[in-house]
């Protein structure tokens, strides 16, 4: 995480060389200048989510994401090219797995001179761990936060407090379920509620798929009664929370404490139900580009589908959850497919009418220091007293530069 935010930190200066984007209106699917502007962007972070989107949208008639290819450097050197119909309506990466490649592909897309992405919506997809209580596998989840869980101090199960509940506590903090008082800036992003729910509505047209193999793991989670309702029932869309760790974490104890972090990093408005490695990473440059006002963070959508469970049901040790074939993997990617082709196709469709202008925000979007403006409801408040970094004085960015934009509470840390 540390090798992210210093490579990310040198880009960002980059962006300040290189000057925000000026010119006031887009015309799609390309302007004066010759960047494509895509309406919709997806961002999948390896090949089978990839597949499952390229196979639904020929399949839906939206498109064919092979018939333009893009080379784009700095991409991932597994996936060097963005994918676009051919009428550049919609274009598609491969971001790499984990947060620093993630953060790597997404920052060197935003740099690019080839795209113009001031008006492009967003659907940053991928398979999730799923907690069942609240979908299952072949779920799929819309989702207002992703929270970066395990941005925290750790201590090995056997050699923690016998008053700890859990080898996670916050930078800065004596013990879990605190809020941190040190911040990196990446521990929650908060993201256009209003549109989540369009995003929702679209989903929900989608025909999801499941298999009798996937059924037949979800049975065993009936023995734990209502908790683990909806990991007994089949696919549906649903509104919850992605946690962000590049560590593939299983077993209750694990995933019990992610979601009281989720809790209280949002002020107990987070529902935590998947969990993820790069979406953290995504956000973070992305939340980059909209103050450099290359990109507009109201236009993120943030969808996972469940994969896999995230704890064991009854009778079954973690080690042997981890260990054992769900049968979620193939029903996941296709339905991130066919959710996903439902929102590109409801973007596409009411362009015109509804998303060349945007649909405006009626919560809090951004970053916990406030970044672009406003206040957020969770964390110690905005960094800039609601302006944003951009719109900062001079001398208030300044103090904050020096101070490591952390806010008043700094605590030691090793470095």
């Amino acid at each position: 995480m540390r090798s992210f935010s210093c490579w990310a930190a040198a880009a960002l200066q980059l962006v300040h060389y290189l000057g925000p984007a000026t010119a006031a209106a887009v015309h799609h699917h390309g302007n004066h200048t010759g960047r494509i502007a895509p309406k919709a962007f997806i961002i999948s972070m390896f090949e089978p989510e990839t597949d499952g989107w390229m196979t639904n949208m020929v399949e839906s008639g939206t498109g064919n994401l092979t018939d333009i290819k893009i080379d784009v450097p700095g991409l991932s050197m597994l996936y060097p090219q963005v994918a676009c119909t051919a009428d550049k309506s919609v274009c598609q990466l491969t971001a790499g797995e984990s947060e620093i490649n993630a953060a790597a592909s997404i920052m060197a897309l935003v740099l690019s001179h080839k795209f113009d992405l001031r008006q492009t919506y967003f659907v940053v997809g991928g398979i999730a761990g799923v907690n069942p209580k609240y979908s299952t596998l072949g779920g799929v989840a819309l989702s207002r936060y992703v929270i970066q869980v395990a941005l925290q101090y750790e201590l090995d199960a056997r050699e923690m407090p016998d008053n700890f509940s859990t080898g996670y506590f916050a930078y800065g903090t004596k013990g879990p379920n605190q809020y941190p008082s040190t911040l990196y800036g990446t521990e929650v992003f908060e993201v256009n509620e209003a549109l989540r729910d369009v995003a929702y509505k679209f989903a929900q047209k989608a025909k999801l798929a499941d298999s009798a193999a996937g059924a037949e793991y979800r049975a065993k989670y009936k023995e734990a009664g209502a908790a683990y309702a909806a990991a007994t029932e089949g696919p549906s869309v649903v509104k919850c929370d992605t946690a962000t760790s590049d560590v593939y974490y299983s077993g209750t104890l694990l995933s019990e404490a992610f979601e009281k972090v989720t809790r209280v990093w949002t002020n107990g408005t987070g529902d935590y139900c998947m969990s993820a490695q790069e979406d953290n990473a995504v956000l973070e440059v992305l939340v980059r580009g909209a103050i450099q006002g290359l990109v507009d963070f109201g236009r993120v959508i943030v969808m996972r589908t469940g994969s896999d469970f995230d704890r064991p049901p009854p009778n079954v040790t973690s080690y042997q959850h981890l260990m054992t074939d769900q049968n979620g993997f193939e029903i996941a990617t296709t339905n991130l497919g066919r959710a996903g082709v439902e929102i590109v196709r409801g973007i596409l469709q009411g362009w015109e009418h509804t998303f060349r202008k945007g649909i405006k925000p009626t919560n809090y979007i951004g970053d916990i220091f406030g970044s672009l403006g406003g206040q957020p409801n969770f964390g110690p408040g905005s960094q800039t007293n609601g302006t944003g970094y951009a719109a900062a004085p001079k001398q208030a960015r300044a103090q904050l530069r020096a101070r490591g934009y952390r806010g008043p509470s700094v605590v030691r840390r090793r470095i």
